[in-house]
This record gives C-alpha cells, sequence and structure tokens, in this order.
C-alpha cells in the first residue's frame, strides 16, 4: 500500500492585487557548496561574522526545517535544478561514487530533463549560471558537451564543470595520492623490488620471463602513478566561459573574486528584462580557500575565512541590485547544496569544517546534519521581514515556485515531486500565496 501523500503547506505574505498585474519577477538564487546551518549568524553562530547573509534574514523569510534532497553535489543539484527527486533523473548511486570526480567521463543531467532555466529561458528570461556545475560535461568522451549548462537552459555560464578538488590547488596534496593511505600501495611496491633485488643476488630463484614480467608491472605502477597525479590538475581543474576553457588549470585564490563581478556585471547587462542568476558558489568546499583580504580574518581557520568571503560576496549581489533598482521585484534565495563537509584536513594536520549546531553528522551522511541546509528567501514589498517558518521545506520546492512566479506551468509530462497550487493573490483577507507541495512515494 503506497504511503499518503504529504501536503505541506508554506504560507508567507504577500501585498498585490494580481500576479498578472505584475511585471515577471527576477530571480537570484545562491546555493553555497557544502555550508553549515551553524555557520552562520541568523541561524544561532556567535563566532562568523555574516552580516550580509544574517541582513537577508532579518528582511525575509529564514526556513529553519529546509532539507536538500540529497547529502551529496552532484545528486542534490539535479534535485534542486528539476524538482524531482535525483534517481528519477539518473542522479543518484548506489555502492559506487555518488558524484563526478573525472571530467573525461561521460554522463550527467539527461539534457531531456526540464530544469527550471529551461522553463524561463522561454519565458523570455535572461538565464546564467556562475559557479560550479558537477553535473557532466559530455556524453561521448569527447567535446561534444551535451550535458553543458546551455543544454539545461542556461544562456551564460562562467564556471567549472567539475568540483573544487585539492588537486586544483599547489599545496593541498591530491584525493588520489592520498589512496595510498588506505591502499598497501608501498608495500606492494617494496615486496616486488625486495624480489627482484634477491633474485639478481641469486638467493631467490625466479624464471627470466617471470623477472622481466615482475619489473615491467613495478616500472608501470610508478610511472601512471605519478604521471595521473602530475597531469590530474590540468585535465580536470579548468574554467570555462560559456563552452571556452579560459583557465587551465585554475587558481582558486581569486576565483570567488572574479565570479562575483562576473555575476554583478550580468545583472547590469539583463538590467532591463527578467533574469534568473543561478550563483553557484564554490566555497566552502575542501579544498578550502579564500582570497587574501579574507585569510586569517575569522576565528575557524581558512573554513571561516571562507565564509567571510562568501558572504562578502552576497553583499555585493545585494548591493547590486540595489544599485539597479531591482530589489523589489527580485526573489532572492540563499541556501546550501546540503550540510558541511566533515572531512577536511589539511597536509600540515590542521582540520577545517563546518558547523551543524545541534544536528548530527555532515555531507555524505544521513544523519540531519547531511541534509539540513539553511533556506533564506528575501523580496522586499512581497515577502514579509523577519518571518521564521518551521514547516519542513525542501530545496526542491524552489522549482515549482520560481516556474509559478514566472507564469509559466508545471511539466505534466514526469513525475514531479513538487507541485504548486494556483496562487491565491485574490483573497484580499489574508493576501498568502499558498504553495501546495506534494510528494509522490
Amino acid at each position: 500500500m503506497k504511503p499518503p501523500w504529504t501536503l505541506l503547506l508554506l504560507g508567507l505574505l504577500l501585498c498585490t492585487l494580481s500576479a498578472r498585474a505584475v511585471s515577471k519577477p527576477n530571480f537570484v538564487l545562491m546555493m553555497v557548496d557544502d555550508l553549515g546551518i551553524g555557520d552562520l549568524g541568523c541561524y544561532g553562530n556567535t563566532t562568523l561574522k555574516t552580516p550580509h547573509i544574517d541582513r537577508l534574514a532579518a528582511d525575509g523569510v529564514k526556513l529553519t526545517q529546509h532539507i536538500a534532497a540529497s547529502p551529496l553535489c552532484t545528486p542534490s543539484r539535479a534535485a534542486f535544478l528539476t524538482g524531482r527527486y535525483p534517481i528519477r533523473s539518473g542522479m543518484a548511486s548506489y555502492g559506487r561514487v555518488g558524484v563526478y570526480i573525472i571530467s573525461a567521463v561521460s554522463g550527467g543531467l539527461p539534457k531531456e530533463e526540464i530544469t527550471f532555466a529551461k522553463i524561463l529561458k522561454e519565458q523570455g528570461y535572461a538565464t546564467a549560471l556562475i559557479g560550479k556545475w558537477h553535473l557532466g560535461l559530455n556524453c561521448d568522451h569527447n567535446t561534444d558537451h551535451c550535458h553543458h549548462p546551455s543544454s539545461l537552459g542556461f544562456d551564460h555560464f562562467y564556471g567549472i564543470p567539475m568540483t573544487n578538488l585539492r588537486d586544483c590547488q599547489s599545496g593541498h596534496g591530491s584525493i588520489f595520492y592520498n589512496i595510498q593511505n588506505h591502499i598497501p600501495y608501498r608495500d606492494i611496491g617494496v615486496a616486488l623490488t625486495a624480489l627482484l633485488v634477491l633474485h639478481a643476488k641469486g638467493l631467490v630463484l625466479i624464471s627470466r620471463r617471470l623477472a622481466v614480467c615482475l619489473g615491467v608491472t613495478l616500472f608501470m605502477t610508478i610511472a601512471l602513478f605519478f604521471l595521473w597525479v602530475l597531469t590530474f590538475p590540468y585535465f580536470n581543474c579548468f574554467l570555462m566561459r560559456g563552452h571556452e576553457v579560459v583557465e587551465q588549470p585554475y587558481a582558486s585564490e581569486n576565483l570567488t573574486q572574479k565570479m562575483t563581478k562576473e555575476a554583478t556585471e550580468f545583472l547590469e547587462r539583463n538590467s532591463a528584462k527578467p533574469f534568473l542568476l543561478f550563483f553557484s558558489f564554490l566555497q566552502v568546499h575542501t579544498a578550502l580557500f579564500a582570497s587574501p583580504a579574507f585569510r586569517g580574518q575569522s576565528q575557524h581557520g581558512l573554513y571561516g575565512d571562507a565564509v567571510l568571503e562568501v558572504d562578502w560576496s552576497v553583499g555585493q549581489i545585494m548591493k547590486t541590485l540595489e544599485q539597479l533598482k531591482l530589489k523589489d521585484n527580485t526573489l532572492v534565495y540563499f541556501t546550501s547544496d546540503q550540510g558541511p563537509h566533515l572531512e577536511e584536513i589539511s597536509i600540515h594536520g590542521e582540520v577545517h569544517r563546518g558547523h551543524n549546531g545541534i544536528y548530527k553528522g555532515g555531507k555524505s551522511t544521513n544523519w540531519e546534519g547531511g541534509i539540513r541546509v539553511p533556506g533564506i528567501l528575501n523580496w522586499p514589498g512581497k515577502l514579509p521581514g523577519g518571518k521564521v517558518i518551521d514547516e519542513v521545506t525542501s530545496n526542491m520546492d524552489l522549482f515549482p515556485s520560481v516556474v509559478n512566479l514566472a507564469g509559466a506551468s508545471i511539466p505534466s509530462d514526469r513525475v514531479q515531486h513538487a507541485q504548486v497550487q494556483l496562487l491565491d493573490l485574490q483573497n484580499k483577507e489574508d493576501c498568502k500565496v499558498r504553495l501546495g507541495l506534494f510528494f509522490t512515494p
């Protein structure tokens, strides 16, 4: 017997007469990578200063029970963009690596999937993705770019197709190099070398053919291993603008500065028409980085410095909207793709990780800390300031909300886990937007 559908009501005050009487709203959606719900002042942190994000919450709506669709980047982002559980689009895994870690592999979010960017583009919106994609690039190990953001509705892309790995930064070591700490690679190498030495001295009898095979195997193992470690950053760590690679490998130190500039320029170019900006931060994913202006400025090491830089970037985005006089017609959303990573240990032994407050676990775990994320909605004059909502919500809910507010319809040719009822904007007594969120099994 199927479990009953769950109806979640999210009531937000909205003082307007009719959706049709208002021009199409703009959307600025900001997603931080691996940010903990306890890392923000508006969620109770007293040792990290996040004034710009805190102001978003103070002037808008804070969601206290906001849930990511997955505790891993790739499936969580697929769900966010499509409003569907990631298994529906094939972006979930059981018993294998759950995210993309090599840019050359085939596969990604199918271009047949309907993202909110695709729908808004059809509605005349200018659409942009700045930052991290992490949903595949090519279909056939070549450069067909069939899973590129442009195939999923984004007119403009400036960012990285993968995720920010230690391999992409000098001085952090390689995740693949560190694998040797978990397998007997050194022992095997020492054993093979010792066996060949003993054979050469006549202490161990090995056929000439076997000795040659052992020697070639040892040489190839060492050569291929170090070739992989040395070339991985070049082939996997590159920055793109559209379909063009503009930096390879990229330098992460000032990358948030560059992406913030790219985002504000997009807003300026498209201020005269409706737009959708998805700013997908590389921070605060491991390996951690921060621009020189933010290094050493927090009490929480490089992780805290990265959070401060994210907060600065949010402030720049909001400042640009205000200068362009677009704040009153722009819905701003702020969240994280999942709970904070708990695994970051630098090559010097320093431990940097996010904070989940009272929640157990973190990224890659199904404990509450792995999927509980911050959720802030800000829309002056449309959403109330200082509103706190304790109903359970999901970052998948943004898909139907954005689509409906843009005047479009939810796709009817596929299972859609989040469905939105018609906006009840005619009821002047309570003036509510009723978002009826249905989740099917």
